[in-house]
């Protein structure tokens, strides 16, 4: 069970009914656009897992119930809409299909499927006793790093185009662990990368942020 780092009461949890919320928006844009061989199964997997339910993060963006599905879904309004920028379009031709950009935003954090877990501290209430508090740690056990984990889970069950590959293997840009120079050929290679970075920049500093305490 996944718990609202905001609200004791898991079961009063307002993330809890946004969450159901956006499990359904999710699955409605990726049966649509995602069509590809191996696609139900991927989805399928999803279902299985505490992938709408689970946390974006345990500190900042997204740290709470349904939080991994809110960002995935963030990044694919914020992606859109860079790509249906005229500048994008007409200066720079960059085009993708429907489904190549559903596949980026909604699949770009897969490695953080069955990631979170929930534990509990004791911290003081304002009545000064001590309560035991939910909180999200992590638990990795198919340590295979960030962007490269998500597509080798992704292409277990489908083929990705190499262009859908390597956004999602740079989504972090920069501010990753991996070397400057092969990020920056990565997004001046593939222009899906650069847009997918920025989207999901736009979707955690802007989009989102931490519940209120």
């Amino acid at each position: 069970m996944s718990y609202s780092m905001s609200d004791p009461n898991p079961a009063l949890s307002p993330y809890a009914l946004q969450a159901a919320e956006n499990r359904q928006r999710f699955i409605d844009i990726y049966k649509a656009n995602i069509t590809r061989e191996g696609a139900d199964k991927l989805l399928s997997y999803l279902e299985s897992s505490d992938f709408f339910t689970a946390p974006a993060s345990t500190r900042y963006h997204g740290n709470y119930e349904g939080g991994l599905c809110q960002h995935s879904l963030n990044v694919y309004d914020a992606l859109v809409d860079i790509l249906n920028r005229p500048r994008v379009k007409e200066v720079y031709g960059i085009s993708y299909s429907a489904e190549s950009i559903a596949i980026a935003a909604l699949l770009h954090d897969l490695c953080k499927v069955n990631f979170y877990k929930v534990s509990s501290r004791n911290v003081k209430n304002e009545q000064g006793k001590w309560e035991a508090v939910p909180y999200y740690t992590i638990e990795d056990n198919l340590p295979y790093g960030h962007g490269e984990k998500s597509v080798y889970i992704a292409s277990g069950y489908m083929r990705l185009t190499r262009d859908e590959a390597f956004a999602i293997r740079y989504h972090m840009g920069f501010s990753g662990p991996e070397d400057p120079g092969n990020v920056g050929k990565a997004l001046e290679m593939f222009p899906l990368a650069w847009a997918l970075c920025v989207a999901d920049m736009e979707a955690a500093y802007f989009m989102e942020g931490s519940p209120k305490k």
